[in-house]
């Protein structure tokens, strides 16, 4: 069954066809997935207390058993991290499903952590439910507290007790970030920055509580 829930949403979402409707060349190998069907060794996190591997209806996920971890960030940035091990990538797509676990008002979000150097040299995308320059924005960390890279006004749709399918690329050759969030048609926002170059990439969020499921990652 979950084998067909990941096909469908590839198909419908992933556009696997030489060109995407965000004009990102999908011609990438698949470098890393993840079900979490077998645990959670490819995953280094920044406070594995805050982080629990669980089934839910049937199915296996990893996600934020807190808002605020032990760990504490050197400048002001995400708190709950979670990279995947040995993985690289100046360019990408990204796919995965998430699922909001605690409603905690305009600042709700899941990050997504991309080109990361250490912990604090990084860009990471929030999905703030209602966007302001500290939420809802593709932001980097550069060795001082992060800073918005966008001006997004559009927020996030985020529905309790709901899988959200997200969808994130970055190109290598002039930096351009595009974030998908539910309606894989158009970015929801996007950005160009080339400060960083290949770094890892992971999940997870500032202060808030997600489930994390199904991890598709095409690069190199």
């Amino acid at each position: 069954m979950k084998r067909e829930l990941l096909s469908a949403l590839l198909l419908g979402s992933l556009c696997l066809s030489p060109v995407c409707a965000d004009d990102q060349v999908t011609d990438l190998p698949l470098v890393f997935e993840e079900d979490f069907e077998h645990g959670t060794d490819r995953w280094e996190v920044t406070d594995p207390a805050a982080w629990t591997h669980r089934e839910v209806d049937g199915n296996h996920v990893f996600g934020l058993n807190r808002r605020r971890s032990d760990y504490q960030p050197k400048v002001r940035s995400p708190h709950n991290i979670a990279l995947v091990k040995d993985l690289k990538l100046s360019e990408f797509v990204m796919t995965f499903r998430v699922m909001s676990t605690k409603d905690t008002g305009n600042h709700r979000d899941c990050c997504i952590f991309f080109c990361h150097q250490d912990p604090t040299h990084f860009y990471y995308c929030h999905t703030g439910a209602r966007p302001d320059p500290h939420s809802g924005q593709i932001m980097i960390v550069n060795d001082a507290p992060r800073l918005a890279l966008t001006k997004n006004e559009n927020p996030t749709p985020w529905k309790n007790a709901t899988w959200h399918n997200v969808r994130i690329t970055r190109r290598a050759k002039d930096g351009r970030i595009r974030v998908y969030f539910d309606d894989m048609s158009k970015p929801y926002m996007e950005v160009a920055d080339t400060t960083f170059g290949a770094g890892r990439i992971g999940l997870g969020s500032f202060d808030d509580m997600n489930d994390f499921d199904d991890v598709r990652i095409y690069g190199r």
